[in-house]
């Protein structure tokens, strides 16, 4: 039987922002617009999803005079993130 997909998780932009997160831990915003070439608006839309389901967690703050939106991936995120490897697994072994 194969493992179901955690749908937030099989989004392309959302998988790509949480598998940069799993490898850095935290990132700002211009880290992950630049790393999965996504525009402002989406990439804005696709965190906070990703905070909604508690896989991330946002810091707003300010650099310089600059707003500075930080983004951190939760224990709830790395464990989503690993279940989501382990179901896309039992696929390819099924096959």
């Amino acid at each position: 039987m194969f493992k179901p997909l955690d749908l937030l998780l099989h989004s392309e932009l959302r998988l790509a922002i949480i598998s940069l997160l799993i490898g850095v831990n935290e990132a700002d915003f211009g880290f992950l617009k630049a790393k999965t070439g996504a525009s402002s608006g989406n990439l804005s839309i696709q965190i906070q999803k990703l905070s909604s389901a508690g896989y991330i967690s946002i810091n707003k703050s300010f650099k310089a005079n600059y707003p500075l939106t930080t983004c951190r991936i939760t224990e709830k995120g790395i464990q989503a993130f690993e279940n989501y490897v382990e179901a896309i697994k039992s696929y390819i072994e099924k096959t």
